[in-house]
């Protein structure tokens, strides 16, 4: 089998992303990831992502939002800046970019009661 360098450089991320998510879902003693782990479930989960049609936006959205600061080694959390990765799109290659990692405990949860008051309220004026 004959991989051109780009083909090798996809394969090494997604075995690297492989382990990184074994280590992290361990069961019995989970292990806090490290940059280049990180990094690759990060690139994994947009390229996986993009196969599946999902907007650029919507997955640089998500892929910031993959881990709490707990899950990291000491300082990992702050590392991640302007990661960018180039993803095959139904519509060809795009490049996504993550500006840096979001703590998702600290995301605001959408009130589904709320919206729809506000949007009652709203069709009442």
């Amino acid at each position: 089998m004959h991989l051109s360098p780009h083909e090798q450089e996809k394969l090494l991320i997604y075995v690297a992303a492989d382990i990184a998510a074994k280590r992290r879902l361990d069961p019995v003693e989970p292990v806090k990831l490290n940059y280049p782990e990180v990094v690759a479930l990060i690139s994994v989960h947009i390229m996986e992502g993009a196969r599946r049609g999902k907007p650029v936006l919507d997955l640089a959205h998500e892929a910031a939002r993959l881990f709490y600061p707990g899950e990291l080694m000491e300082g990992v959390f702050e590392m991640v800046r302007d990661l960018q990765v180039e993803a095959t799109f139904p519509d060809g290659s795009k490049l996504c970019s993550v500006r840096e990692l979001v703590d998702p405990s600290l995301v605001p949860v959408p009130d589904p009661e709320a919206d729809s008051a506000s949007m009652a309220a709203g069709e009442q004026s």
